[in-house]
């Protein structure tokens, strides 16, 4: 057990040396990583997700790892452009 845990202790300490922070980016024309992205479906749900990095991703509070699928899908897409997400179609109607 303290093995195990000084194996977390390092690499959390590893984790926070290389830690950067990336300002929200200036483009809000596309999705970049760092961009907030809302979403409307076809059933008129609106929502918003965070692009983060790996370790704040916390889908329930809307902040999505760059690498999640959902995430690769908004890349680089703008307002008005849709992607598909659960079998249907859903539009971008913001990004910050």
């Amino acid at each position: 057990a303290m093995a195990a845990t000084a194996r977390e202790v390092r690499y959390w300490g590893a984790r926070l040396a290389s830690a950067e922070l990336v300002p929200a980016p200036a483009d809000t024309e596309r999705v970049h990583f760092g961009s907030t992205v809302t979403i409307e479906r076809a059933d008129g749900r609106r929502q918003t997700y965070r692009i983060v990095g790996e370790d704040e991703a916390d889908p329930g509070k809307g902040s999505i790892s760059y690498v999640s699928p959902l995430a690769r899908q908004l890349a680089g897409k703008e307002v008005g452009d849709t992607i598909r997400i659960a079998g249907a179609d859903a539009e971008i109607v913001e990004v910050r």
